[in-house]
Protein backbone atom coordinates (compact mmCIF):
# COMPACT_ATOMS: atom_id res chain seq x y z
CA UNK A 1 0.00 0.00 0.00
CA UNK A 2 1.41 3.31 -1.15
CA UNK A 3 2.07 6.23 1.63
CA UNK A 4 -0.39 9.17 1.84
CA UNK A 5 -0.16 12.14 -0.63
CA UNK A 6 0.67 15.18 2.03
CA UNK A 7 -0.65 18.79 0.75
CA UNK A 8 1.98 21.51 0.23
CA UNK A 9 0.36 23.70 2.80
CA UNK A 10 1.08 21.44 5.83
CA UNK A 11 5.16 21.48 4.81
CA UNK A 12 7.10 21.87 7.91
CA UNK A 13 10.45 21.21 9.37
CA UNK A 14 9.41 18.15 11.54
CA UNK A 15 10.30 15.26 9.11
CA UNK A 16 11.76 14.67 5.91
CA UNK A 17 9.65 11.59 4.56
CA UNK A 18 6.73 14.00 2.55
CA UNK A 19 5.61 12.59 -0.34
CA UNK A 20 3.64 15.42 -3.26
CA UNK A 21 1.79 15.24 -6.38
CA UNK A 22 2.46 18.18 -7.51
CA UNK A 23 2.68 19.78 -11.37
CA UNK A 24 6.37 21.64 -11.68
CA UNK A 25 5.12 25.23 -12.35
CA UNK A 26 8.35 26.81 -13.17
CA UNK A 27 12.18 26.04 -13.40
CA UNK A 28 15.24 27.65 -13.59
CA UNK A 29 19.37 27.23 -13.51
CA UNK A 30 20.99 29.61 -10.77
CA UNK A 31 25.08 30.06 -11.49
CA UNK A 32 27.10 31.71 -9.18
CA UNK A 33 29.97 34.13 -9.13
CA UNK A 34 32.23 30.76 -8.56
CA UNK A 35 30.82 29.34 -11.74
CA UNK A 36 28.59 26.53 -9.27
CA UNK A 37 25.38 26.04 -10.43
CA UNK A 38 22.04 24.90 -8.52
CA UNK A 39 18.53 24.51 -10.11
CA UNK A 40 15.15 26.65 -8.15
CA UNK A 41 11.68 25.12 -9.13
CA UNK A 42 8.18 25.87 -7.88
CA UNK A 43 5.71 22.90 -7.79
CA UNK A 44 1.72 23.25 -6.79
CA UNK A 45 -0.26 20.50 -6.28
CA UNK A 46 -4.06 19.84 -6.44
CA UNK A 47 -5.35 22.50 -3.82
CA UNK A 48 -3.33 25.10 -5.68
CA UNK A 49 -0.65 25.63 -2.64
CA UNK A 50 3.03 26.11 -4.31
CA UNK A 51 6.32 25.71 -2.77
CA UNK A 52 9.76 26.68 -3.70
CA UNK A 53 12.66 23.34 -4.17
CA UNK A 54 15.91 23.63 -4.65
CA UNK A 55 18.28 21.31 -6.42
CA UNK A 56 22.08 22.04 -5.27
CA UNK A 57 25.10 21.29 -7.10
CA UNK A 58 25.76 18.01 -6.20
CA UNK A 59 22.95 16.54 -7.32
CA UNK A 60 22.41 18.61 -10.24
CA UNK A 61 23.64 15.65 -13.05
CA UNK A 62 20.82 13.09 -11.72
CA UNK A 63 17.90 15.43 -11.55
CA UNK A 64 18.62 17.98 -14.83
CA UNK A 65 17.42 16.36 -17.40
CA UNK A 66 14.63 14.50 -15.76
CA UNK A 67 13.09 17.63 -14.59
CA UNK A 68 10.41 19.24 -17.40
CA UNK A 69 8.39 22.35 -16.47
CA UNK A 70 4.36 21.30 -16.67
CA UNK A 71 5.49 17.73 -15.99
CA UNK A 72 3.60 16.11 -12.59
CA UNK A 73 4.81 13.86 -10.29
CA UNK A 74 5.45 12.15 -6.89
CA UNK A 75 8.37 13.48 -4.97
CA UNK A 76 9.34 11.68 -1.66
CA UNK A 77 11.73 12.57 0.59
CA UNK A 78 13.34 15.76 1.08
CA UNK A 79 14.76 18.70 3.75
CA UNK A 80 12.56 21.44 4.68
CA UNK A 81 14.16 24.52 5.90
CA UNK A 82 12.74 27.89 6.20
CA UNK A 83 12.40 29.84 3.01
CA UNK A 84 15.41 32.21 3.45
CA UNK A 85 15.71 32.70 -1.04
CA UNK A 86 16.79 36.04 -1.51
CA UNK A 87 14.27 36.11 -4.18
CA UNK A 88 10.94 34.69 -2.61
CA UNK A 89 8.96 33.38 -5.75
CA UNK A 90 5.72 31.82 -3.44
CA UNK A 91 4.07 32.29 0.09
CA UNK A 92 4.99 29.46 1.19
CA UNK A 93 7.36 30.00 4.87
CA UNK A 94 9.31 26.62 3.87
CA UNK A 95 11.27 25.32 1.12
CA UNK A 96 12.04 21.90 0.05
CA UNK A 97 15.78 20.84 -0.80
CA UNK A 98 16.55 17.63 -2.34
CA UNK A 99 18.32 15.01 -0.66
CA UNK A 100 20.32 12.01 -1.42
CA UNK A 101 17.30 9.83 -0.64
CA UNK A 102 15.14 11.94 -2.61
CA UNK A 103 12.84 10.02 -5.35
CA UNK A 104 10.96 11.45 -8.09
CA UNK A 105 8.30 9.56 -10.49
CA UNK A 106 6.58 11.17 -13.29
CA UNK A 107 3.31 10.12 -13.42
CA UNK A 108 -0.10 11.77 -15.07
CA UNK A 109 -2.26 13.83 -12.86
CA UNK A 110 -5.10 15.09 -13.96
CA UNK A 111 -6.11 16.48 -10.98
CA UNK A 112 -3.88 19.20 -10.68
CA UNK A 113 -4.23 22.30 -12.86
CA UNK A 114 -2.21 23.41 -15.65
CA UNK A 115 0.89 25.58 -15.61
CA UNK A 116 -0.72 29.28 -15.46
CA UNK A 117 0.08 33.00 -14.82
CA UNK A 118 -0.82 34.70 -11.57
CA UNK A 119 -1.59 38.29 -13.36
CA UNK A 120 -2.21 41.01 -11.42
CA UNK A 121 -4.07 44.27 -12.01
CA UNK A 122 -1.92 47.13 -12.06
CA UNK A 123 -4.66 49.10 -10.73
CA UNK A 124 -4.98 46.85 -7.85
CA UNK A 125 -1.17 46.92 -7.52
CA UNK A 126 -0.97 50.56 -6.77
CA UNK A 127 -3.59 50.56 -4.45
CA UNK A 128 -1.90 47.76 -1.92
CA UNK A 129 -4.16 45.45 -3.24
CA UNK A 130 -1.31 42.38 -3.19
CA UNK A 131 0.13 40.08 -1.08
CA UNK A 132 3.80 41.74 0.22
CA UNK A 133 5.76 38.88 1.30
CA UNK A 134 7.79 37.69 -1.51
CA UNK A 135 10.50 39.11 -3.40
CA UNK A 136 12.43 40.75 -0.11
CA UNK A 137 15.11 42.86 -0.97
CA UNK A 138 17.28 43.59 2.57
CA UNK A 139 19.57 46.00 0.69
CA UNK A 140 20.62 49.35 3.11
CA UNK A 141 20.99 52.21 1.05
CA UNK A 142 19.91 55.88 0.95
CA UNK A 143 19.61 57.16 -2.43
CA UNK A 144 19.04 60.93 -3.02
CA UNK A 145 17.93 63.12 -6.14
CA UNK A 146 19.40 66.38 -6.60
CA UNK A 147 17.92 68.75 -3.93
CA UNK A 148 15.75 66.33 -2.48
CA UNK A 149 16.74 63.43 0.34
CA UNK A 150 15.03 60.51 1.06
CA UNK A 151 14.85 57.59 2.56
CA UNK A 152 15.16 54.44 0.38
CA UNK A 153 16.72 51.83 3.49
CA UNK A 154 14.98 48.80 2.49
CA UNK A 155 14.75 46.61 6.12
CA UNK A 156 12.59 43.36 4.78
CA UNK A 157 10.54 45.49 3.14
CA UNK A 158 9.06 43.33 0.19
CA UNK A 159 8.22 43.74 -3.69
CA UNK A 160 5.37 42.65 -5.00
CA UNK A 161 5.90 39.24 -7.02
CA UNK A 162 3.13 39.01 -10.36
CA UNK A 163 3.17 38.18 -13.61
CA UNK A 164 2.96 41.02 -16.36
CA UNK A 165 1.33 40.91 -19.48
CA UNK A 166 1.22 43.84 -21.72
CA UNK A 167 1.94 45.78 -25.01
CA UNK A 168 5.28 47.36 -25.56
CA UNK A 169 4.02 51.18 -26.26
CA UNK A 170 7.26 52.86 -26.49
CA UNK A 171 11.43 52.55 -25.42
CA UNK A 172 12.26 54.94 -23.39
CA UNK A 173 15.55 53.88 -22.69
CA UNK A 174 18.54 51.73 -23.41
CA UNK A 175 22.14 51.44 -22.19
CA UNK A 176 24.40 49.31 -23.50
CA UNK A 177 27.03 46.84 -21.85
CA UNK A 178 29.99 48.95 -21.43
CA UNK A 179 32.49 48.98 -18.44
CA UNK A 180 31.21 49.52 -14.96
CA UNK A 181 27.43 49.42 -16.69
CA UNK A 182 25.21 46.46 -17.31
CA UNK A 183 22.71 46.22 -20.57
CA UNK A 184 19.26 47.53 -19.17
CA UNK A 185 15.85 48.32 -21.88
CA UNK A 186 13.76 50.85 -20.10
CA UNK A 187 9.74 50.17 -22.34
CA UNK A 188 6.57 51.75 -21.58
CA UNK A 189 3.88 48.85 -21.40
CA UNK A 190 0.37 49.23 -21.63
CA UNK A 191 -2.55 47.16 -20.63
CA UNK A 192 -5.75 46.54 -22.51
CA UNK A 193 -7.57 49.52 -20.11
CA UNK A 194 -5.19 51.89 -21.20
CA UNK A 195 -2.83 52.70 -17.97
CA UNK A 196 1.11 52.94 -18.31
CA UNK A 197 3.95 51.58 -16.26
CA UNK A 198 7.57 51.58 -16.79
CA UNK A 199 9.93 48.31 -17.06
CA UNK A 200 13.37 47.75 -16.70
CA UNK A 201 15.11 44.93 -18.29
CA UNK A 202 18.01 43.69 -17.24
CA UNK A 203 20.60 42.03 -18.74
CA UNK A 204 19.55 38.91 -20.59
CA UNK A 205 16.08 39.88 -20.50
CA UNK A 206 17.36 43.45 -22.28
CA UNK A 207 19.34 41.68 -24.53
CA UNK A 208 16.51 39.38 -25.46
CA UNK A 209 14.27 42.12 -26.48
CA UNK A 210 16.88 43.91 -28.27
CA UNK A 211 17.57 41.28 -30.53
CA UNK A 212 13.59 40.86 -30.87
CA UNK A 213 13.34 44.28 -31.71
CA UNK A 214 16.19 44.92 -33.84
CA UNK A 215 15.33 41.79 -36.04
CA UNK A 216 13.91 43.54 -39.36
CA UNK A 217 11.11 40.38 -39.66
CA UNK A 218 9.68 41.06 -36.57
CA UNK A 219 7.38 43.88 -37.43
CA UNK A 220 3.76 44.97 -35.37
CA UNK A 221 2.86 45.45 -32.22
CA UNK A 222 5.15 43.53 -29.06
CA UNK A 223 3.37 41.92 -26.48
CA UNK A 224 5.91 40.59 -23.82
CA UNK A 225 5.06 37.98 -21.08
CA UNK A 226 7.31 38.43 -17.82
CA UNK A 227 6.99 36.35 -15.15
CA UNK A 228 7.74 36.79 -11.24
CA UNK A 229 8.02 40.79 -12.00
CA UNK A 230 9.16 42.66 -9.11
CA UNK A 231 7.05 45.86 -8.56
CA UNK A 232 8.12 48.33 -6.68
CA UNK A 233 6.23 52.27 -6.61
CA UNK A 234 4.52 51.84 -9.59
CA UNK A 235 8.02 50.43 -11.35
CA UNK A 236 8.21 46.68 -13.05
CA UNK A 237 11.39 44.96 -13.31
CA UNK A 238 12.39 41.04 -13.88
CA UNK A 239 14.26 39.25 -10.71
CA UNK A 240 17.53 38.71 -10.89
CA UNK A 241 16.45 34.86 -11.69
CA UNK A 242 13.31 32.90 -11.98
CA UNK A 243 11.98 35.43 -14.22
CA UNK A 244 11.47 34.18 -18.05
CA UNK A 245 10.36 36.59 -21.03
CA UNK A 246 8.07 35.61 -23.60
CA UNK A 247 8.09 38.21 -26.52
CA UNK A 248 5.20 37.77 -28.74
CA UNK A 249 5.03 33.96 -28.84
CA UNK A 250 2.25 31.51 -29.78
CA UNK A 251 0.68 30.79 -26.41
CA UNK A 252 -2.90 31.26 -25.39
CA UNK A 253 -2.39 34.30 -23.06
CA UNK A 254 0.06 36.20 -25.55
CA UNK A 255 -2.35 35.76 -28.30
CA UNK A 256 -5.63 36.16 -26.95
CA UNK A 257 -4.00 40.28 -25.53
CA UNK A 258 -2.96 40.63 -29.08
CA UNK A 259 -6.39 40.22 -30.50
CA UNK A 260 -7.77 42.82 -27.70
CA UNK A 261 -5.78 45.33 -28.70
CA UNK A 262 -7.42 47.86 -31.57
CA UNK A 263 -6.26 46.96 -35.15
CA UNK A 264 -4.51 49.73 -35.60
CA UNK A 265 -1.88 49.08 -32.57
CA UNK A 266 -1.61 45.22 -33.68
CA UNK A 267 0.33 46.67 -37.10
CA UNK A 268 2.42 49.33 -34.93
CA UNK A 269 5.94 48.55 -34.06
CA UNK A 270 7.02 50.54 -30.91
CA UNK A 271 9.33 53.21 -30.87
CA UNK A 272 12.04 55.05 -29.29
CA UNK A 273 10.80 58.02 -27.97
CA UNK A 274 12.65 60.93 -25.60
CA UNK A 275 9.30 62.41 -24.52
CA UNK A 276 7.95 62.52 -21.23
CA UNK A 277 5.01 59.67 -19.99
CA UNK A 278 1.45 61.20 -20.78
CA UNK A 279 -0.17 58.29 -18.63
CA UNK A 280 2.21 57.08 -16.01
CA UNK A 281 1.06 55.00 -13.93
CA UNK A 282 -2.93 56.29 -14.63
CA UNK A 283 -2.43 59.72 -15.67
CA UNK A 284 0.23 61.10 -13.72
CA UNK A 285 1.52 64.29 -15.56
CA UNK A 286 4.74 64.95 -13.32
CA UNK A 287 8.05 64.74 -14.21
CA UNK A 288 9.86 61.99 -11.92
CA UNK A 289 10.99 64.48 -9.23
CA UNK A 290 7.47 66.18 -9.37
CA UNK A 291 5.99 62.33 -9.04
CA UNK A 292 7.93 61.56 -6.00
CA UNK A 293 7.43 64.73 -3.96
CA UNK A 294 3.99 64.48 -5.05
CA UNK A 295 2.98 61.37 -3.05
CA UNK A 296 5.74 61.86 -0.56
CA UNK A 297 5.31 62.96 3.21
CA UNK A 298 7.56 66.15 4.57
CA UNK A 299 9.40 65.63 7.83
CA UNK A 300 12.45 67.03 9.94
CA UNK A 301 16.15 65.73 9.03
CA UNK A 302 16.22 64.85 12.73
CA UNK A 303 13.19 62.52 12.12
CA UNK A 304 14.30 61.41 8.79
CA UNK A 305 17.43 59.77 10.26
CA UNK A 306 15.68 57.96 12.61
CA UNK A 307 14.03 55.88 9.96
CA UNK A 308 14.52 52.10 10.52
CA UNK A 309 11.66 51.12 7.39
CA UNK A 310 11.45 52.49 3.85
CA UNK A 311 9.41 55.49 4.34
CA UNK A 312 8.36 57.78 1.10
CA UNK A 313 8.97 61.06 2.73
CA UNK A 314 11.04 64.42 1.81
CA UNK A 315 13.68 66.28 3.85
CA UNK A 316 15.47 69.56 3.04
CA UNK A 317 18.77 70.27 4.22
CA UNK A 318 21.73 72.28 3.78
CA UNK A 319 24.86 71.30 2.61
CA UNK A 320 27.55 72.65 5.35
CA UNK A 321 30.82 70.33 4.05
CA UNK A 322 32.05 67.64 1.96
CA UNK A 323 33.84 64.73 3.58
CA UNK A 324 37.47 64.30 1.92
CA UNK A 325 39.08 60.99 2.04
CA UNK A 326 42.56 59.67 0.74
CA UNK A 327 41.43 59.66 -2.79
CA UNK A 328 38.90 62.58 -1.98
CA UNK A 329 35.61 61.77 -4.04
CA UNK A 330 35.97 58.30 -5.46
CA UNK A 331 37.97 55.09 -4.60
CA UNK A 332 39.18 52.56 -7.13
CA UNK A 333 36.76 49.61 -8.10
CA UNK A 334 35.89 46.91 -9.86
CA UNK A 335 34.10 47.40 -13.64
CA UNK A 336 31.15 45.25 -13.03
CA UNK A 337 30.01 45.78 -9.73
CA UNK A 338 30.81 48.37 -6.82
CA UNK A 339 33.17 46.41 -4.61
CA UNK A 340 36.98 48.29 -3.58
CA UNK A 341 39.81 47.08 -5.34
CA UNK A 342 42.59 46.06 -2.92
CA UNK A 343 44.96 47.50 -5.03
CA UNK A 344 43.79 50.51 -7.59
CA UNK A 345 47.18 50.06 -9.15
CA UNK A 346 47.34 46.08 -10.06
CA UNK A 347 44.96 43.90 -11.52
CA UNK A 348 42.55 40.96 -9.88
CA UNK A 349 40.18 39.01 -9.97
CA UNK A 350 37.01 40.49 -8.30
CA UNK A 351 34.27 37.70 -5.60
CA UNK A 352 31.94 38.50 -8.30
CA UNK A 353 34.25 36.61 -10.78
CA UNK A 354 35.01 39.22 -12.87
CA UNK A 355 38.43 39.38 -13.81
CA UNK A 356 39.80 43.41 -13.79
CA UNK A 357 42.80 44.46 -15.74
CA UNK A 358 42.91 48.32 -14.11
CA UNK A 359 40.42 49.35 -11.71
CA UNK A 360 38.21 52.26 -12.69
CA UNK A 361 37.47 55.45 -10.42
CA UNK A 362 33.87 54.56 -8.55
CA UNK A 363 31.79 57.71 -6.61
CA UNK A 364 31.77 57.41 -3.01
CA UNK A 365 30.65 61.00 -1.47
CA UNK A 366 30.18 62.25 2.24
CA UNK A 367 28.54 64.83 3.01
CA UNK A 368 27.25 66.76 6.22
CA UNK A 369 24.13 68.57 6.26
CA UNK A 370 22.07 70.45 8.94
CA UNK A 371 18.26 72.03 8.89
CA UNK A 372 19.36 74.01 11.74
CA UNK A 373 18.94 72.26 14.47
CA UNK A 374 20.27 69.01 13.53
CA UNK A 375 22.94 68.01 11.80
CA UNK A 376 23.85 64.49 9.98
CA UNK A 377 26.81 62.48 7.37
CA UNK A 378 25.31 61.32 4.36
CA UNK A 379 27.25 59.06 2.35
CA UNK A 380 26.02 58.74 -1.38
CA UNK A 381 27.61 55.74 -3.19
CA UNK A 382 28.42 55.50 -6.98
CA UNK A 383 25.48 54.48 -8.53
CA UNK A 384 23.47 57.60 -7.25
CA UNK A 385 25.97 59.56 -7.84
CA UNK A 386 26.15 58.57 -11.56
CA UNK A 387 22.10 59.55 -11.55
CA UNK A 388 22.53 62.97 -10.02
CA UNK A 389 25.69 63.91 -12.03
CA UNK A 390 24.39 62.36 -15.27
CA UNK A 391 28.28 60.76 -15.89
CA UNK A 392 30.31 58.27 -14.53
CA UNK A 393 32.71 58.73 -11.61
CA UNK A 394 35.66 57.72 -14.81
CA UNK A 395 34.12 60.24 -17.15
CA UNK A 396 34.72 63.17 -14.47
CA UNK A 397 38.31 61.65 -13.20
CA UNK A 398 39.12 61.72 -16.71
CA UNK A 399 37.78 64.81 -17.47
CA UNK A 400 39.93 66.60 -14.88
CA UNK A 401 43.40 67.88 -14.77
CA UNK A 402 46.45 65.60 -14.42
CA UNK A 403 47.35 65.61 -11.07
CA UNK A 404 44.61 67.41 -9.06
CA UNK A 405 42.07 64.13 -9.34
CA UNK A 406 40.95 64.10 -5.65
CA UNK A 407 40.25 67.57 -5.65
CA UNK A 408 36.57 68.21 -5.68
CA UNK A 409 35.25 69.09 -8.66
CA UNK A 410 33.17 71.81 -9.44
CA UNK A 411 30.71 69.88 -11.44
CA UNK A 412 29.92 67.72 -8.45
CA UNK A 413 29.99 70.23 -5.84
CA UNK A 414 27.10 71.98 -8.01
CA UNK A 415 25.04 68.64 -8.06
CA UNK A 416 25.33 68.84 -4.60
CA UNK A 417 24.88 72.00 -3.11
Amino acid sequence: MSRKVDSVKDINDSKETWRLAVRIMDVWSVVNNKGIEHLEMIVMDSLGDRIQVLIRHDHLLKWKEVIKENMTCIINNGSVYNNDFQWKVCDHSKKIVFLGGTTMKAIELQNIPPKGYFFKDFGEILQGKCKTDRLEDNLNSIITYITYIFANTFNNEPYFNVDIIDAVSEINHIQSNTPGKKVVVSVVLKDLKGNCKNCNLWEIYGSKFLAYYNDPKNNGAIVILLTHAMVRDGQVSNAWRGSKLLINEDIPEIQDFMSKLPTNEQKEKPTQSAKSLSNWSGGSQYSPVERFVHNAKCISLSQFCKIKHETLCVTVATTLKFAVSKYGWFYYGCIRCSSKAPNPEKAYECSCGQKVEQPIPRYKIEIYVSNGESKYRFVFWDSECAAILGMTAEFMHNSMVKGNESSLPKRLRAGFV
